[in-house]
């Protein structure tokens, strides 16, 4: 592995913490770890960190590659991967926590499947279909969705009362369903070129 391929996949190890940690106060805990499960608010400093250090990882690795002149077909494949893997992440303890809605999480869950799929296919035909710019675009939607989800459930965790966890939880509502539009538009785009080849 490359040292891009390694900075991409501390976020596999990084996506089941986020989950651990975030999910902690939300289930009976045993007995070791009750000091952990009763008070959710030690949780929100823990996950921004696990947040902001997937999100630079996935920044990173991209440029560390191409400056290294490292980019190869395995990291074309992996990288989307590891994104797929913390974002789902993410978006399931919003599911679990009544932040996001279901049905967009399995719409998702349903789309990055199917790429997955597609990428399959492809790679019996010798073609390594890597991210466009539409899964790009994505990718940034999904983030700005993770973030204000993240926020919200911040917010709730600190039992802050009055309107803000509302607003901030239909805001991530919202922009996790443009998310949803724009993985689907760009699951077209990957058919197209699915189909060419």
């Amino acid at each position: 592995m490359t040292l891009a391929d390694k900075v991409t996949a501390l976020r596999l190890f990084l996506a089941p913490f986020f989950f651990i940690v975030y999910a902690a106060p939300l289930f009976q805990m045993p007995a070791w770890a009750s000091a952990f499960s009763g008070d959710a608010r030690w949780t929100v400093p823990v996950l921004w960190v696990l947040f902001i250090l997937s999100e630079i990882t996935d920044l990173l690795d991209g440029k560390i590659a191409r400056s290294r002149r490292e980019v190869s077909d395995f990291g074309k494949l992996f990288d989307p991967f590891a994104d797929v893997m913390v974002r789902i992440t993410y978006f399931l303890c919003f599911v679990i926590d009544g932040i996001l809605p279901a049905l967009l999480f399995l719409a998702v869950l349903y789309r990055e499947l199917g790429i997955q799929f597609l990428r399959n296919l492809m790679m019996k035909k010798n073609v390594v279909m890597g991210a466009r710019w539409g899964g790009k675009v994505k990718a940034v939607a999904y983030m700005i969705a993770g973030a204000v989800g993240l926020l919200a459930a911040s917010v709730k965790r600190f039992e802050v009362e009055g309107a803000l966890f509302p607003i901030l939880r239909t805001s991530a509502a919202v922009i996790f369903g443009i998310s949803v539009i724009l993985s689907i538009t760009s699951f077209m785009d990957y058919l197209t070129v699915y189909r060419k080849t």
